[in-house]
Order: structure tokens, then sequence, then C-alpha cells
């Protein structure tokens, strides 16, 4: 293999190691946030836990949209690594 290939696929893995790396982290402290209010404004006002458990799970669906596309990205920088030569 020509080194500057090796170079190239070594360094296309490398930054889709820094982009599941990053975009894992701000979505999961996004939800553990959502979580936590839930959780409190479900203690507080146990009345409306199906309302607030409902706006929960779809904001958690939003927040986890962002770690879905950082492993998009992150998967196709290894294809593109890997199928051009």
């Amino acid at each position: 293999m020509v080194e500057g290939v090796f170079y190239a696929k070594a360094a296309a893995c490398f930054g889709a190691s820094i982009c599941i790396g990053i975009g894992v982290l701000g979505p999961a402290l996004g939800q553990g946030l959502i979580g936590m209010k839930a959780c409190e404004n479900i203690g507080k006002y146990p009345e409306s836990a199906g309302k607030i458990r409902t706006a929960m799970f779809l904001s958690m669906g939003l927040v986890e949209t962002g770690m879905l596309w950082a492993g998009m990205v992150a998967g196709a920088l290894i294809w593109l690594a890997y199928t051009f030569h």
C-alpha cells in the first residue's frame, strides 16, 4: 500500500472517532438533563405525569437525532476512506 493512502485512511478513522466523541457528548448531557427535569416535575405534579412523560419522550427523540447524524458522518468518513484508493 502506498504510504500516502495509509495516512489518508488513518486520518479518516481519526476524524471519525473525533466526530463520534464530540457528537455523542452534547446529546448525552442533554438527555440526562431532560430526564432529570422530567423526574423532578413528575415528583412535584404526579397528576400530570402522562403529559410530562410524553413531552420527555418527544424531547429525547429530538435530541437523539444529533447522535444519529454524528454516526452517519463517521460512517461516511470511513466508507469514503476505504472505497477510494
